[in-house]
């Protein structure tokens, strides 16, 4: 179905230059209508997640500035291009959808491709579902990359993270044992997930071996300190089989595997695998623990609170229609 009507004003955040999210500007964006292969969507809900900041901290070769701020968003279609399928098969105006690996997804409303947007689990919120596809995707490919297989054990560093969560739940539906470092005041949520918790810091490899009572198949780094990757080293007898998210320099040092969303494996990967976890969340087989929402307008404030390494789950942006249109600092 094609469509020439009108589309509503858009708000959204961007970096016009390189740096914190101090200097993020909220501006207003005309949106194209889409063509063959295109959807809008009307944001309910924006995932925010590290990277958001941290691929506009920086000058990159492959981004030019102004860059839209935002990867993954929960909402409604409200205009689909011509002929146009969305990823998960036929939609319509009006059907509530997630969107993943999309640009500028902190935002009112954008128009993004098609065969990035999946029907929205039920099961979940807008702002659960927002945040459901960077870190599970991410989670996924770490337990694949390592070929974790039913009846190991695994070590997992930053188990009650957010990509720590979702590690431990596809991994206990895989009859996969994790141990997982975490803060004692976070051990029940490891518990909580099917993980065994351990406390980081001195001493960490002696513990690890005590709970594991036998050998550590592979390791998971989602923390990147040396500890992590120390610990690792020790416990795995195999480089191939510890990968990290948090470290690429000490990866790239001792041999052992990185990933990242930017990387052409790491993205062709997670973009395979978006249908299956859509798949367990509807099932009701994975959850996304949400700490807090903030109003869009709010970005700044919710990334101070990301930077502070403890925001006890997942954060949402949440664009309010009736709200004015004047942006507070």
């Amino acid at each position: 179905m094609s469509t020439s009507k009108k589309l509503p004003e858009a708000r959204h955040w961007v970096a016009t230059s390189w740096g914190s999210p101090e200097a993020w500007e909220f501006t207003d964006v005309s949106l194209p209508p889409p063509t063959a292969g295109e959807v809008t969507i009307r944001v309910r809900a924006a995932g925010v997640n590290p990277a958001d900041a941290k691929h506009v901290a920086a000058a990159r070769s492959d981004s030019a500035l102004p860059v839209p701020i935002g990867y993954e968003v929960s909402g409604e279609i409200i205009a689909i291009g011509p002929d146009t399928r969305i990823g998960s098969g036929t939609a319509s105006e009006g059907d509530e959808v997630v969107a993943f690996r999309v640009r500028g997804g902190y935002a009112t409303a954008l128009t993004v491709p098609a065969e990035k947007v999946f029907a929205k689990p039920s099961t979940l919120s807008h702002p659960e579902a927002a945040n459901l596809l960077l870190v599970g995707t991410t989670a996924a490919e770490m337990l694949a990359v390592t070929e974790a297989t039913p009846g190991e054990t695994i070590l997992l560093h930053g188990a009650s993270g957010a990509v720590g969560v979702s590690v431990l739940q596809q991994a206990r539906l895989r009859g996969i044992r994790v141990i997982g470092t975490a803060s004692e005041k976070r051990f029940d949520e490891v518990t909580r997930f099917g993980g065994i918790p351990v406390r980081y810091g001195t001493g960490l490899a002696d513990r690890v071996r005590e709970v594991a009572a036998g050998p550590i198949s592979a390791a998971l780094d989602a923390v990147g300190t040396d500890e992590a990757v120390d610990v690792s080293l020790a416990l795995v007898s195999a480089p191939r089989r510890i990968v990290t998210i948090a470290a690429p320099g000490r990866a790239e040092a001792a041999g052992f595997l990185a990933i990242a969303g930017s990387l052409p494996a790491s993205a062709r990967f997670r973009d395979e695998v978006r249908g299956e976890l859509i798949a367990l969340a509807q099932n009701g087989d994975l959850v996304v623990p949400l700490a807090q929402t903030f109003p869009l307008e709010g970005a700044r404030d919710a990334h101070r609170l990301l930077a502070t390494g403890h925001p006890g789950g997942k954060l949402a942006l949440i664009p309010e229609v009736s709200r004015s249109r004047e942006v507070r600092s």
